[in-house]
């Protein structure tokens, strides 16, 4: 096929698509099905409601080929677990009694049965639930969701591909089962679960599928020589099955690199690659191994997880450049859409112009349905869109709220002295225990309590004017006279005002803070049905008044216990909004810092004794690649530094990170300076505590003991022996006691027992340590 036969043929595609429905519509049927409100079939109703909805808006808009079974109740990763039978033995009888019951209990657990672990998606703010196998893993096929959903497209009329999690990626994801060796390789089973995937590409075809799509994001990280091996196994296998459709193998979130010969020769009829970011540099790599001939590419030139416009004209030239590469290329995102709000249309409250530089799902989706024109047809097919695109471009580059001169000589002026404390810490940890006077295993909680439908109630009566300012500050104090009294009568040591004025950890401070814009329905899915609104940092960032100071004092002022100061840091605020592309992101990180600065300092002037700076995607912000780390964790860790460097040497800092993989990055905690940190450790056994210890970590730390992403209420016997188990590793004079994150998605009912065991733990054990 000629280049001009292939650019003809160019079709428009997507990986994924957000599940949610334009009004949340699936969590609001799922939670109300847990709630009993809502039957199976009604959500089974809504679901499919959803998915086709999804499916002709995507036709509707041009799309060629549209993907099926993106689509997930709570994760795509624990369908994939479902659908090779990979099924926890502890939740086995719960799927065999119901299956729809049973898969929501490996998500969230039941009180009797824990869930599966949950961490990051790669290096985003998406959780997936941890596949669990061992040497006695049996696999068994089970593809009902993915032929179902592949025959509901093709009903419609509609060209489909099937898309699954690859087989290599996803024994790469899992770990060790309970009681397996923890030096156990989920990758010996790839040839026990290689006939399961071949039924199921058989089942697909049978169903009407002409190409599958099997995702392999993993083979963007750095990967060994046997793994390497292994992914050139599988798909030698995999593709010389008789009985199977055409296989695209699709990679994202960075390059291949090793990995990208062993795919280019494997025989398979595809590669789907991203080519934004740092992946663009895949273009010079796939010229290196000699292109792809006779093959599918399906080019991912649309940035997924970003919201800023594309520039047509550079991915046009990038797709050019690629039609001499392979038989056929074909436009679509970089990855699924799943990582972007749905709609920039539903933003009512953004500066029109400013929306012109912004695209959610819809928007991208246009862009690719536009460049495959491009493509197809020659640049004179698109004129128009060209040249608005060039127009919105340069109003963002011209635009002054992008460049702030004083905010500019600010960053500028920072020293290394800035971003130092003035003591070293077993200086300033005397100084802390004499001014702050705790017992061993010192009791606290992460943050957040319960955002009761009263709150929410309240920020909804102020924003529609049926109370003024005056009464919503009343209702606020309220609930922080509540969660005071409560925490002091429980016996919880350093407490927390409960953040009731918060509508997020990231947009609260957005919304304080120039630069910054939110948006009121950008919602994207984090787990489950749990959504956020990313705010997005368009421009220098300064902090014109206090953010968090009044709140932190009244609490303050209503108990002699310390009272810690809440604020999100730097890294965590850039890696949970959609952030500028304009600049490095260290120069966004440094101007975020010196912003909090100014608020630690205000916080201790205020007489707060305990401030504490959370850094939860300090690990999933951490590039893919370990040649990229040690740039990225020194401007991290600087940032962070420069945040909490300000306060005097009895000043307690503290941190929390929850719900990744923290053994890689231990050096680098260390390197925050924070004189505590509090981790996620619950489901993992205390994990953590054992990598911060086989590290020689020499700070204080509290790995979590209260699981409060399940609604299990964990026993205080239960909180107890996981606090044991941490103390084999902290020794007691450096240990703390607390969840594992904030607890504003729990009830009231089951926040107030939970803490009231975990505090009786603390009890037991502290009465358990010999006489000092």
């Amino acid at each position: 096929m000629t280049a001009k036969s292939a650019a003809a043929a160019a079709r428009s595609t997507v990986h994924g698509y957000p599940r949610q429905g334009p009004d949340r519509e699936l969590k609001k049927a799922i939670e109300g099905y847990w709630k009993g409100r809502v039957t199976a079939d009604a959500l089974q109703t809504t679901a499919a409601e959803l998915r086709a909805a999804n499916w002709r808006r995507l036709a509707g808009a041009g799309i060629d080929e549209v993907p099926t079974g993106d689509f997930s109740y709570y994760d795509h990763v624990l369908d994939t677990t479902v659908m090779v039978g990979a099924i926890p033995d502890r939740h086995r009888a719960a799927v065999e009694a119901d299956a729809l019951d049973g898969y929501f209990a490996m998500a969230r657990g039941t009180q009797d049965v824990a869930p599966l672990e949950m961490t990051k998606w790669f290096d985003t703010n998406y959780h997936y639930l941890v596949p669990e196998l061992g040497p006695d893993t049996v696999f068994a096929t089970d593809s009902t969701k993915q032929v179902a959903e592949l025959k509901e497209a093709l009903a419609l009329g509609l060209t489909a591909r099937p898309v699954l999690v690859g087989p290599v990626t996803y024994l790469l994801l899992a770990k060790p089962a309970p009681g397996v060796a923890a030096g156990f390789d989920p990758l010996t089973l790839l040839d026990r679960l290689l006939p399961v995937y071949a039924e199921v590409l058989a089942d697909l075809r049978a169903a009407g599928a002409e190409w599958v799509q099997l995702d392999e994001p993993a083979l963007v990280q750095d990967r060994t020589p046997a793994e390497l091996n292994a992914a050139a196994r599988a798909y030698r296998e995999l593709g010389t099955l008789t009985d199977r459709p055409k296989l695209l193998v699709a990679s994202y979130f960075d390059r291949l690199g090793d990995a990208l010969p062993v795919l280019a020769k494997a025989p398979v009829d595809g590669l789907a690659l991203d080519f934004t970011g740092a992946a663009a540099a895949q273009l010079d790599a796939l010229a290196a191994v000699g292109g792809l001939p006779g093959k599918r590419l399906v080019a991912g030139v649309v940035n997924g997880r970003n919201i800023w416009i594309n520039d047509l004209s550079a991915s046009l030239a990038t797709l050019g450049t690629l039609l001499g590469l392979a038989d056929r290329v074909d436009v679509a995102a970089s990855c699924s859409l799943l990582h972007v709000p749905l709609d920039t249309a539903a933003e009512r409250d953004i500066d029109p112009q400013i929306l012109r530089w912004l695209a959610f799902a819809r928007q991208k989706t246009a862009e690719i349905v536009t460049l495959a024109k491009g493509l197809s047809q020659g640049t004179a097919a698109i004129t128009g869109e060209l040249a608005a695109n060039r127009a919105d471009l340069a109003s963002r580059a011209a635009s002054p709220i992008t460049h702030d001169p004083a905010v500019r000589a600010r960053a500028a002026a920072v020293t290394d002295t800035d971003a130092r404390r003035s003591q070293p810490y077993a200086e300033r940890t005397a100084a802390q225990r004499a001014h702050l006077r705790l017992p061993l295993l010192p009791t606290t909680t992460i943050g957040s309590f319960p955002q009761t439908g009263e709150l929410r109630a309240a920020r909804a009566d102020l924003r529609a004017g049926r109370i003024d300012g005056a009464g919503y500050e009343e209702r606020i104090e309220a609930e922080i006279q509540e969660v005071i009294s409560f925490q002091e009568k429980t016996g919880i040591d350093v407490l927390v005002h409960g953040e009731p004025e918060r509508n997020d950890m990231v947009q609260y401070f957005a919304e304080q803070l120039t630069g910054y814009l939110a948006t009121q329905q950008g919602w994207v899915q984090s787990y489950g049905t749990r959504y956020v609104r990313p705010p997005i940092l368009a421009g220098d960032i300064s902090r014109p008044e206090p953010m968090t100071v009044r709140w932190t004092a009244y609490a303050q002022s209503l108990t002699e216990r310390p009272v810690k100061g809440m604020l999100t840091g730097p890294v965590t605020m850039l890696a949970w909004s959609f952030v500028r592309d304009d600049q490095p992101l260290g120069d966004t990180a440094r101007q975020v810092a010196l912003a909090l600065r100014d608020e630690v300092n205000d916080l201790e002037t205020a007489g707060t004794s305990v401030i504490q700076v959370d850094e939860p995607a300090l690990r999933e912000t951490l590039p893919l690649r370990a040649g990229d780390h040690p740039a990225y964790l020194a401007w991290a860790t600087e940032a962070f530094r420069l945040s909490t460097s300000g306060v005097r040497p009895d000043t307690q800092i503290h941190t929390h990170m929850c719900y990744a993989e923290f053994g890689d990055i231990v050096q680098a905690i260390d390197d925050l300076d924070a004189d505590v940190i509090s981790l996620e450790a619950a489901r993992s056994h205390m994990q953590v505590a054992r990598e911060l210890a086989a590290h020689g970590y020499p700070r204080e730390a509290g790995p979590g003991v209260y699981d409060i992403h399940s609604p299990r209420v964990p026993s205080a016997e239960e909180a107890a022996e996981l606090l044991r188990t941490g103390l084999r590793a902290i020794p007691a004079e450096r240990l703390w006691v607390n969840p594992d994150c904030g607890l504003k998605t729990r009830g009231w009912p089951e926040t107030r027992v939970s803490l009231e065991n975990l505090v009786a733990a603390a009890r037991t054990v502290r009465e358990e340590l010999p006489a000092s």
